[in-house]
C-alpha cells in the first residue's frame, strides 16, 4: 500500500517544504485520501518509503498526532534548526515539539481541525 500512497505523501511534503510548514500524520494522510492509522502507522510506511525513494523531501515536517519525536533524532535536530522547541515529555525517550500556530499547515475542514488540535495539544504543555 506504500507504494501508492508514497508519492502522494511526497507532494503534500513538497507543498510542506515550499511554504515552510509542518503538520501532523493524520492531516497529511486525510489530504493524501488515506487513514493515518491507529498509531500513525500507515504514515510511518509511507515516510519510511519517501526517505529512501526522495531524501530531498524533508520528511521532518510530518508531525506525530501526539505532538512528540524521538528525543535527540534527526527529525528533532531539524525541528530545533528551524525553529520548533521540544521539551521532555514524561517518557524519557520521546520530547513534546511546540510550535508557532502559524507554522503548522491548515488545508480546511477535517484538516484544517486537525492542524489546530495540533497547536492546542502544544499549547497545553
Amino acid at each position: 500500500m506504500a507504494s501508492t500512497r508514497a508519492p502522494a505523501v511526497a507532494e503534500i511534503l513538497w507543498e510542506l517544504k515550499r511554504v515552510d510548514k509542518v503538520a501532523k500524520y493524520s492531516a497529511i494522510a486525510e489530504r493524501a485520501g488515506f487513514s493515518a492509522g491507529a498509531t500513525g502507522r500507515a504514515m510511518i510506511t509511507c515516510l519510511s518509503t519517501i526517505q529512501k525513494e526522495w531524501p530531498h523531501l524533508q520528511a521532518w515536517r510530518a508531525i506525530r498526532d501526539d505532538g512528540t519525536v524521538q528525543t535527540d533524532s534527526e527529525q528533532s535536530r531539524e525541528l530545533q534548526q528551524w525553529g520548533a522547541t521540544l521539551s521532555p515529555d514524561t517518557d524519557g525517550d520521546r520530547s513534546n515539539v511546540q510550535i508557532d500556530e502559524d507554522r503548522v499547515m491548515v488545508w480546511g475542514g477535517a484538516t484544517g481541525q486537525a492542524a489546530s488540535e495540533l497547536e492546542a495539544s502544544e499549547t497545553t504543555k
